[in-house]
């Protein structure tokens, strides 16, 4: 009795052990033991993969979508910017700005098969914009040189450039509303330009389905706007910052501006992407809580089948505290091997997750996402071991949790009445 209070956590630990391997002997309990490991595999591994599939879409979206989208501009009120370069200037005096470029921005319909297609042209200046956008990587290079000649050349999204049925070298006319007559209180008839279809960049998404790209200068040009533009866009070091950094500058201004950056515009999309994000991890959560439940099930009638065990091991002098480890420990193999399996599968799958989709892409000849839809049309992976930690510790904590009632129901054993069968 006293070698056994010397060493109840040592004894408790092997015992527990030796009660999980002993359990092959009821199949019932054995199966309850297998679907409890199983449900936190699966739901351990389903919640890395899910949480790396996101981290995916979050990277994807700040390093192509907000890569090409500004992420703040200042527009002029009822009327352009008169200074651009001062403008720049000032921004390049906020810390956390890191460019500033000018912009052209007109908005109008041109004509396809069964109707009208809105577009917003964009007129840039190819030697201020990489500073913000990184427009010129999804486009040739012959493409890019074209927007810096002060011509017609235009360059489309090849979603709309297709949905319109243009090639390079075809013509495309762009129909905007007389901006003059609209001063007088008249409506006056639709103003056309001509353009011509230098090519097409590629960068999926709605982005692609309604933007156009034309010389800054030309566009200038049309417009009568001389050395005038719509606005500067800025680009920041955090993208997050960028509401704070757009008011900063647009404060600073002497002439009335408007003020709009990336969240207003395409903040839904991370919103979109944080709301799946937590949602699915409160479904896996409660996944693999139901399947810690089944730790509970295997572990009270395990209590029940060992009790007589229970009882001599209480008469041979082990310590109520120690048969609640005992059992503890019991459960807690279930908890551990499941969270290790899923760990295992979670986090092999997710590693390989944007080739595993390409390849039931392959082999179903289905599209997972579609270039029209989102900015995107492949399904990203990056897998984060924060996540994988968390994860693991949930699992392996709602697991401990999960022996608690069973281990403490079987310290209350009294050792007599088992024994005598009652």
């Amino acid at each position: 009795m006293s070698q056994a209070n010397k060493m109840p956590l040592s004894m408790a630990f092997w015992l527990g052990w030796r009660f999980y391997r002993a359990r092959q002997s009821n199949s019932f309990i054995s199966f309850i033991a297998f679907a409890s490991t199983a449900g936190i595999a699966l739901g351990v591994a389903v919640l890395i993969i899910v949480q790396s599939a996101m981290n995916g879409f979050e990277g994807e979206l700040e390093r192509r979508f907000l890569d090409v989208v500004p992420h703040a501009e200042l527009t002029g009120v009822n009327e352009p910017i008169q200074d651009w370069h001062a403008m720049a200037i000032d921004a390049m005096k906020i810390p956390g700005i890191r460019g500033a470029a000018p912009f052209i921005r007109l908005q109008g319909l041109v004509q396809k098969p069964g109707g009208f297609q809105g577009l917003n042209l964009v007129g840039i200046d190819t030697a201020q914009e990489p500073k913000v956008s990184g427009i010129a990587n999804y486009m040739a290079k012959e493409q890019w040189q074209a927007l810096g000649r002060k011509d017609d050349s235009i360059v489309l999204g090849k979603a709309l450039a297709d949905k319109l049925g243009l090639a390079p070298g075809d013509s495309l006319v762009l129909y905007v509303p007389d901006l003059a007559a609209g001063k007088t209180g008249r409506l006056g008839a639709a103003r056309s330009h001509r353009f011509v279809l230098a090519g097409t960049f590629k960068l999926g998404g709605e982005l692609e389905l309604g933007t156009g790209y034309v010389s800054m200068d030309y566009l200038a040009g049309l417009l009568e706007l001389g050395d005038k533009v719509s606005g500067v866009r800025i680009a920041v070091e955090n993208v997050f910052s960028a509401p704070r950094l757009i008011r900063e500058l647009g404060f600073s201004q002497q002439q009335y501006v408007y003020m709009s950056d990336w969240t207003r515009t395409q903040g839904h999309l991370y919103q979109d992407i944080q709301l799946v994000r937590t949602l699915m991890y409160l479904v896996l959560a409660l996944v693999i809580a139901v399947a810690c439940f089944n730790i509970v099930s295997t572990l009270v009638m395990a209590v029940r089948d060992k009790t007589s065990e229970i009882a001599i091991l209480m008469t041979m002098g082990i310590r109520r505290q120690a048969i609640v480890l005992l059992f503890m420990v019991h459960g807690a193999v279930s908890g551990l091997l499941g969270t290790a399996l899923g760990v295992a599968l979670g986090t092999g799958i997710a590693w390989k997750l944007p080739q595993l989709a390409a390849g039931l892409e392959s082999l179903f000849g289905v599209k997972l996402l579609s270039a029209d839809v989102y900015f995107i049309d492949f399904l990203p992976s990056e897998l984060m071991w924060q996540d994988v930690v968390w994860a693991s510790v949930m699992a392996l904590v709602m697991s401990l949790l999960a022996t608690l009632y069973p281990a403490i129901k079987a310290s209350k054993t009294a050792p007599a009445a088992a024994l005598a069968g009652r």
